[in-house]
């Protein structure tokens, strides 16, 4: 039997939203990009590497503004899944090792290699970060500490275009901050039949108490998980 073609509405930060409506429409279906976050890098951001043994990224946003601010390539990189570990390949570092998981998961891959650590370990991040990933290194014996380079601020949808939104049959949701934003739209615009496809339990938290359809996480945090829900939930 042939698979429905559904809409999917693509709630992920630039340049990633294009990224995953890419592999939303390889599966046949079809890709609504309405972000409900941007990436907004932080001014005049000083890194300063000096002890620092290695880098720990828990978003490819982090991987991406830090590129952009550092030439540093050759420490190694710890990235919290697929997508953080690939944009790291791709802004150029050679040795990048995955979790595959989420900020606990990656704090135990460190610390299981901390004996090979000869300095502390930097985390680049967002202004509100998902999880305490230095909290969670130190708990495991590693010395870190965290470097702010970026916010994400929401983004304003028109009304017309949030009553649109609200009618696809599934919500793909990456990102704690971003299902804050769409649980504040929702409480306007009601969704019952709205499914909504979270990257991990965390991220679909802030639905707990608002309407709407079925809430799924896969068993890994990791994007192609994500997607696979597309087609396995009614």
């Amino acid at each position: 039997m042939a698979r429905r073609r559904q809409r999917i509405w693509i709630t992920r930060a630039q340049p990633g939203a294009d990224a995953t409506a890419e592999r939303v429409r390889a599966l046949g279906h079809e890709a609504v990009i309405a972000p409900l976050l941007v990436v907004r890098p932080l001014p005049d951001v000083q890194i300063d590497l000096g002890g620092v043994a290695a880098l720990a990224f828990t978003s490819a946003n982090g991987v991406r503004t830090f590129a952009d601010i550092s030439a540093e390539r050759s420490l190694r990189v710890f990235a919290v899944g697929a997508a953080t570990a690939q944009a790291a390949r791709a802004a150029g570092f050679k040795l990048v090792l995955s979790a595959d998981g989420d900020v606990e998961a990656l704090a135990e891959g460190i610390g299981q290699r901390r004996g090979e650590l000869r300095g502390a370990v930097l985390n680049p991040s967002a202004a509100e970060p998902a999880g305490d990933l230095v909290g969670a290194l130190e708990r495991q014996g590693v010395a870190a500490h965290r470097v702010v380079l970026y916010e994400t601020a929401p983004l304003k949808l028109e009304d017309e275009a949030v009553a649109q939104l609200v009618t696809c049959d599934a919500v793909l949701l990456h990102s704690p901050r971003a299902t804050q934003v769409l649980a504040a739209l929702l409480k306007t615009n009601p969704a019952p039949k709205l499914r909504a496809l979270g990257l991990s339990k965390a991220v679909l938290k802030p639905l707990m108490r608002v309407k709407i359809g079925s809430r799924v996480f896969p068993s890994m945090p990791l994007e192609g998980a994500l997607l696979n829900l597309i087609d396995r939930t009614p």
